[in-house]
């Protein structure tokens, strides 16, 4: 019990640095989060196996409440595209389904967590790369978005990632405007995010070496606390976004994404 008080103090701050990430570049909330909750919940003896798909879950339903608030954000800076939104939205609530009902529960946690590390890895090096599209590249078709969205979700629920990852480097090859897609993102987010939570509560819900107070693979004590910091600095990240210098700053962040992929392919090969 006596570790409680510093628990929740490090999954506040936790909290506040993956959202503030969250709404400054639209991807990295739950990266950031999932290989610290990994360390947090093995600390509390919990096995390795179990503790990459809890953090996972856990991150991923954070993002149902830092999505609605560094949205409203970037909403009310004209930044999110709600007619690409529309577009995505079912092809990824589709493969959200899959991923977070069926396949996340019968996949192991160690391939879990090397497939987080090398989505992790691949999104930091789309980063650093920075590719410019050609100019003639559009958003493809209603049909060509379904699909792309279905990837997406379905990559999404495996990793515990709110999609950003993989639909901001897409949306700026489309030569959507990098602010756009950061916006567009965020707002994407909350229905991958609310698909896979429930998911991960219904596979999850006659696991019995959960720790207390879980709901499934949902870790409840770090969701609520992650939750409420969220809330205050995922707005502060979006609006910081408006006027920042970002091309900068994902340099930065994709060197710790890069030791975060690595901590997690370690924990991977490592699981027992």
């Amino acid at each position: 019990m006596s570790e409680w008080p510093l628990l929740i103090l490090a999954l506040a701050l936790l909290g506040s640095f993956a959202g503030f990430l969250a709404g400054l570049l639209g991807v990295g909330g739950a990266l950031v989060m999932i290989p610290f909750l990994t360390f947090l919940l093995h600390h509390l003896d919990i096995s390795t196996d179990m503790s990459v798909k809890m953090a996972i879950a856990t991150g991923m339903s954070t993002i149902v409440v830092t999505s609605l608030a560094s949205t409203r954000a970037h909403h009310q800076a004209g930044a999110v595209r709600w007619d690409l939104f529309k577009g995505l939205v079912p092809g990824l609530m589709f493969g959200s389904v899959i991923s977070g009902v069926w396949l996340f529960s019968i996949i192991k946690g160690a391939m879990l967590a090397l497939l987080f590390g090398g989505f992790t890895a691949f999104s930091a090096t789309q980063m650093l790369i920075d590719k410019k599209p050609k100019p003639s590249r559009q958003m493809p078709s209603a049909w060509g978005q379904s699909i792309v969205g279905s990837v997406i979700g379905l990559v999404s629920g495996l990793v515990g990632a709110g999609g950003a990852f993989m639909s901001v480097p897409f949306m700026t090859w489309c030569n959507v405007p990098l602010r756009q897609a950061v916006g567009t993102s965020a707002a994407l987010g909350f229905p991958i995010a609310l698909v896979n939570a429930l998911g991960y509560g219904i596979s999850g819900w006659s696991v019995t070496d959960t720790p207390p107070h879980s709901m499934g693979y949902v870790w409840l004590p770090g969701f609520f606390t992650i939750c409420v910091c969220t809330v205050f600095t995922a707005p502060m990240g979006a609006r910081f976004a408006q006027r920042l210098p970002v091309a900068k700053l994902k340099r930065g962040f994709a060197s710790l994404l890069y030791v975060l992929a690595s901590t997690m392919f370690y924990r991977g090969l490592t699981a027992s």
